[in-house]
């Protein structure tokens, strides 16, 4: 069974769990890195304020009462921004990842935003493959500059219906 529950800053040890637990397991996936958000990093104000982001979004989905994933929606001018998603792989081919997505989305077009975008790395192949099998389609524009100095994020959107 798949439940999604919405965070709120006194959730931060959940998140945290979840987090941490994406930066070791999927690095190749996040921008951010597990060494930034250790140590110094591995901070409860941090992990509230990111739970705090104005206007977001945070969810988290329990696959058999285990947290097993993640995702945020960001209100960025225009549109939603969908950022820090991962499902965990335990929960993979499940269908987590597809539900994530669309409370995300549901969410926006109740907002009144017209667009969902994301930024995924160019070398996750199932992540964008989750993308594109819910709707999202390349824009074309590039996206951050990535450590290689030479390959970028790939930008990608879905129109949300009203």
């Amino acid at each position: 069974m798949i439940e999604l529950r919405e965070l709120t800053s006194d959730d931060w040890p959940l998140f945290r769990e979840l987090r941490l637990a994406a930066l070791a397991e999927a690095p190749y996936a996040f921008g951010s890195t597990l060494a930034a958000w250790q140590g110094e990093g591995d901070r409860e104000e941090r992990w509230r304020s990111r739970l705090e982001i104005p206007g977001a979004l945070d969810l988290v989905a329990l696959v058999d009462g285990e947290p097993a994933a993640m995702a945020t929606g960001v209100p960025e001018g225009g549109h939603v921004e969908l950022i820090s998603m991962w499902v965990g792989p335990k929960a993979r081919g499940r269908g987590v990842g597809a539900r994530l997505i669309a409370e995300i989305e549901e969410w926006a077009a109740r907002q009144g935003f017209a667009t969902l975008r994301l930024a995924v790395m160019p070398h996750n192949p199932h992540a964008i493959a989750l993308y594109e099998r819910s709707g999202f389609t390349d824009t074309g524009e590039p996206g951050d500059l990535l450590p290689d100095g030479v390959s970028r994020e790939l930008v990608l959107a879905k129109p949300l219906s009203p």
